[in-house]
């Protein structure tokens, strides 16, 4: 018996879990610009500022008439309560006082349109924009990326929709670091299946406490599910016949073996390898080499038993390891 585990093996871009593209909302030129190239920053952080001494005198002047338009309203209030002001005159200073108000709003939000504040926590990007530049609304300043956890998408075929939940342990490498394999988990699956290609997108988190995945990476992903132990032969050893499937197993008779042809049910597949499910008991010895030569009943000498632990040419040729079938069942 042997670990095993059902994969689906697929490829997928990566993106940071939140991303924007910061850009100026306005004509104006920059005035400071409070950042570097690839620096963290956290959210609501200022990062550029735009030119507002006109915008700053008119939020003045604005505050100003509030005050004084509350003023007339409270006094014109106090006077009404007491009846000595009309309600035509109550009703004309709150709409006066309201429309004040509504105009040191309207200035407060053109000057935070002349900030640039970072929306959440992440890392920005390459500067785009040098300090006086002229900037119109569209212009790009940097970006920001959210790299603690990074997204990845990944095209699966439909046939695996029975496999597949959320929570299912994925490992993924690139060949940035070849020798690293990051751990994530499958976060959410499309609710839909392209009708062309008969696949659907599955999402992906990964953590990036160390800051090496980037956005757009390329990466190689194995989902994984149901680790077990299971019995497990090599692919060269399965005979098929239609729908069913056959192996040679080498059965001890006196010091020799015979020759006999067993039905199996095979479970999942890895690279050179297939999960047996029924039909074999551990310790079998399952032809795995020479199986087109023998027949049912046919008595036969074991040159050499593998047991995965080196080439079977080696095991051959050295003759105080050599057993006489080759084959294994683990």
């Amino acid at each position: 018996m042997v670990a095993f585990e059902d994969r689906i093996d697929a490829l997928g871009t990566l993106r940071a879990s939140e991303s924007v593209s910061l850009t100026a909302s306005v004509t104006e030129t920059i005035s400071a610009l409070n950042f570097d190239d690839g620096d963290r920053v956290t959210a609501g952080k200022v990062l550029a500022e735009m030119t507002s001494a006109e915008e700053h005198a008119q939020l003045e002047e604005a505050h100003a008439l509030v005050e004084e338009a509350e003023r007339q309203y409270r006094r014109v209030q106090s006077l009404a309560s007491q009846g000595t002001a009309a309600k035509s005159l109550l009703d004309e200073r709150r709409r006066e006082y309201d429309t004040a108000r509504a105009r040191l709003i309207g200035i407060e939000s053109r000057l935070s349109d002349r900030l640039i504040r970072a929306p959440f926590d992440g890392v920005v990007g390459l500067r785009n924009i040098s300090i006086g530049a002229l900037v119109e609304p569209g212009d790009l300043i940097t970006t920001l990326d959210n790299d603690a956890t990074m997204k990845l998408d990944l095209s699966v075929p439909s046939l695996f929709l029975s496999s597949l939940t959320p929570g299912l342990d994925v490992s993924a490498t690139t060949r940035a670091y070849s020798e690293r394999e990051f751990a994530g988990r499958v976060h959410s699956i499309d609710s839909r299946v392209d009708p062309v290609t008969r696949s659907l997108v599955v999402r992906v988190l990964l953590p990036n406490r160390e800051g090496l995945l980037k956005p757009g990476m390329l990466m190689q992903v194995s989902l994984r599910k149901d680790p077990r132990h299971s019995l497990v032969i090599p692919e060269t050893a399965l005979m098929p016949a239609g729908r069913e499937q056959f192996v040679f197993v080498a059965v001890p008779v006196a010091t020799l073996y015979k020759v006999e042809k067993r039905r199996i049910r095979i479970g999942s597949r890895r690279p050179g390898e297939v999960e047996v499910t029924e039909g074999l008991s551990e310790g079998d010895l399952v032809i795995t080499h020479g199986a087109l030569r023998v027949r049912p009943g046919q008595t036969v000498a074991v040159r050499a038993i593998d047991k995965g632990e080196q080439p079977l040419s080696e095991l051959i040729g050295n003759p105080d390891k050599a057993a006489g079938a080759s084959g294994r069942s683990e």
